[in-house]
């Protein structure tokens, strides 16, 4: 069984526009997320997907010179570039990763893994505090390529084909969507820890975050 860690990310944020390639720390934020996703044992491949549009050329560049897989797809689309990406490389579970989390922890996305393989569910999650007292942007999303095509299938409104999984979400009465809680010391529901702002860019750049740090440090210099 492949499992693939797709790392879904773009330079046209309405919000904080050209964010991927913002410097913390000395790497650009898509460095952070690719350097610290690989530590995961769990998975097998990281592929990024980025929109097929040129004002993504250059982060599709900066990743291809790091020797990072890039896959282009579809900009509005996001099921569809998520699906193809996917089946690119034949993966049979794919673990979903926000580029918007510099900070995500190899730990936490391996026992979501592991998690997932051992309970009966189509979907699990533990990104964000829905369910459990996990901290917003460490984890991941992890389902089976089954599941994604179905998504891909079936989804057909606009707001189901601009997130992944916004349609079971919607469709819950059909699908077992399941999460688990963090450790103790994890245990911070009222972190965000994911950049959506530039308010969000400062609060990362005012801590001493490295980007080798365990979620454990993480936490700690969170809430120092």
């Amino acid at each position: 069984m492949t499992t693939v860690a797709i790392i879904q990310a773009r330079m046209g944020a309405t919000r904080l526009p050209n964010k991927m390639l913002y410097h913390l720390h000395g790497y650009p934020i898509v460095e952070w997320v690719y350097q610290r996703v690989k530590k995961a044992k769990n998975i097998d491949q990281i592929l990024f997907a980025l929109p097929d549009t040129k004002n993504n050329d250059l982060l599709a560049n900066y990743l291809q010179g790091i020797g990072v897989m890039v896959f282009r797809g579809s900009e509005r689309d996001l099921v569809d570039r998520y699906y193809h990406a996917a089946t690119s490389l034949s993966a049979d579970m794919i673990v979903r990763i926000c580029a918007d989390n510099p900070l995500v922890c190899a730990t936490e996305v391996d026992k979501l893994i592991d998690f997932f393989n051992n309970n009966k569910c189509d979907y699990a999650y533990n990104h964000i505090p829905k369910g459990n007292n996990y901290p917003d942007g460490i984890g991941a999303e992890v389902c089976n390529i089954s599941l994604l095509r179905e998504i891909y299938q079936k989804s057909s409104k606009s707001q189901h084909r601009e997130h992944i999984f916004n349609y079971i979400w919607d469709n819950q009465i059909y699908y077992k969507i399941q999460t688990f809680e963090p450790s103790k010391e994890l245990s911070h529901p009222e972190l965000k820890l994911d950049l959506d702002t530039l308010s969000d860019y400062r609060k990362l750049l005012e801590r001493p975050y490295r980007i080798n740090m365990s979620a454990s440090e993480v936490i700690r210099t969170a809430i120092e």
